[in-house]
């Protein structure tokens, strides 16, 4: 079986399939690009949110509305609970997977008064730690089943694509924030 190549960068030829950290993305593989999804969405929202200013970043559009520092925060705290989750799939324990309620921790943690830098810091090693993990994974792994305390059972792949679907929604709320905020400047 050949396999369809393609003109590289520099003009020679390379395979027409993509490689990502040494893994190959092909159509059959979600797991790669849920991991890819993971890493790029990742690295996205962290350039997005540094260099901003402390007004900037505790800015809200409205009473009620999150500050690009509490939105950030609040991705910092989902990964550290996706991380636990992936972790607890991994050991095999039997008992139901943790949970906390990731809405009450902006009041209870301050996120307004974090610092951002500790808190991409945060996020960033955090991240790194789950696409490590994730990405040593067998497809048995991605498919194992456990007892999420308020949803019943789901898989370890299911809560992954979850994570990647989690960061776009606010890779998007942060780009609309900042624009909403480049416009309340000018205004």
């Amino acid at each position: 079986m050949s396999q369809r190549t393609a003109p590289g960068p520099n003009g020679c030829s390379s395979p027409d399939v993509a490689r990502y950290n040494g893994r190959v993305l092909q159509e059959r593989d979600p797991q790669g690009w849920v991991l890819k999804a993971l890493r790029e969405a990742g690295n996205t929202l962290l350039s997005e949110l540094y260099g901003l200013d402390e007004e900037e970043l505790r800015w809200r559009p409205a009473e009620g509305e999150w500050s690009l520092k509490e939105t950030a925060s609040h991705l910092r705290d989902a990964e550290e609970l996706a991380l636990a989750q992936f972790n607890a799939f991994i050991s095999g324990s039997a008992s139901a997977l943790p949970a906390w309620d990731v809405d009450l921790l902006p009041q209870e943690r301050d996120y307004q008064g974090e610092e951002m830098a500790r808190v991409l810091a945060s996020f960033r090693g955090l991240r790194r730690e789950t696409t490590y993990l994730l990405w040593g994974l067998t497809e048995a792994d991605w498919q194992r089943s456990a007892e999420h305390p308020y949803r019943g059972p789901v898989t370890l792949g299911e809560l992954a694509r979850e994570l990647a679907q989690h960061d776009l929604e606010h890779l998007w709320q942060v780009r609309q924030l900042k624009e909403r905020l480049r416009e309340a400047v000018s205004e």
